[in-house]
């Protein structure tokens, strides 16, 4: 998915004066978005799959996670939350907010 962020003033009848939009492709990762990861890896080395997303438009204020793990299983999503918070302590201090979302994987 890629971010989008626009923004527009109307004018008289609706017409849009100002529109802006700054674009970031799937194949393009933020230098934050690989901190994470790497980190995450290493941390949750059983992980069938991470993704991070900066949902802050690109200036890294702002993260979305998703992490499915073996080391999740038979734990409560508040622990599997805090496990992750804890992986990222250093990384969290420069943010506003995070998104977490864990799971266990399918067998």
């Amino acid at each position: 998915m890629a971010a989008a962020i626009s923004a527009g003033i109307l004018g008289r009848g609706g017409r849009i004066l100002l529109l802006r939009h700054a674009r970031r492709t799937l194949a393009s990762q933020t230098d934050g978005e690989a901190r994470m990861i790497q980190v995450l890896k290493e941390k949750f080395p059983r992980a069938s799959a991470i993704k991070v997303v900066d949902i802050s438009g690109g200036c890294g204020a702002m993260y979305e996670i998703h992490i499915e793990s073996e080391e999740f299983k038979e734990k409560r999503t508040v622990l599997q939350h805090q496990m992750v918070n804890q992986a990222l302590s250093e990384e969290i201090k420069a943010m506003h907010g995070l998104r977490i979302f864990t799971s266990v994987p399918k067998h």
